[in-house]
Order: structure tokens, then C-alpha cells, then sequence
């Protein structure tokens, strides 16, 4: 699996909801407290290309977007393949 980062506050419902479907899926994640980790909104915001809103959720360095965005990925299917780590799926094959 690839490395998953999630800018999230405490207080944000979104922030649980996208928590919650990672931690569902078995996903193991990074949570990055925009408001207790010093510079963090910063360096979410520059990541993220301007967007301010929490959550913000990267794959590896792929920027998945917020709490819908990931949800939409899952209906879609596209959720799982993003996670693949590359290397596993080129000793499949």
C-alpha cells in the first residue's frame, strides 16, 4: 500500500468521515492536525495547490482532494488501484 496523508482539525466532521472510510478499507494513514502542528496548514496548502479546506488527502504524492473527492474515488472503483503499491502490482503480473 502507498503512504496516505491526511490534513485534518479535530473538529471537522468531514476530517471523521474521510477517517472513517480509510479506516474501514484497512487503510493505514497520517493525520496532520493543521491546527496543533506548527507550519502544517502552510506546507497542506502548498501541496494541495491553494486549497484551504480540511480534510486535504494525498496518496504517496498524488493529491486525492478532500473528504467527497475521496469518497467519489471509492464509488468509482479508482480508491483501491491508487492505493496499489506499483511494486506489488508489477510482482503480480
Amino acid at each position: 500500500m502507498r503512504a496516505v496523508t491526511i490534513y485534518t482539525t479535530a473538529w471537522c466532521p468531514y476530517c471523521s468521515a474521510a477517517k472513517g472510510l480509510l479506516a474501514k478499507k484497512g487503510i493505514a494513514f497520517q493525520e496532520i492536525d493543521v491546527e496543533r502542528v506548527q507550519g502544517a496548514r502552510q506546507t497542506m496548502i502548498e501541496r494541495a495547490g491553494g486549497r484551504t479546506s480540511v480534510p486535504q488527502i494525498f496518496v504517496a504524492d498524488t493529491h486525492v482532494g478532500g473528504c467527497d473527492d475521496l469518497y467519489a474515488l471509492d464509488r468509482s472503483g479508482k480508491l483501491d488501484p491508487l492505493l496499489a503499491d506499483r511494486a506489488e502490482e508489477g510482482a503480480d503480473a
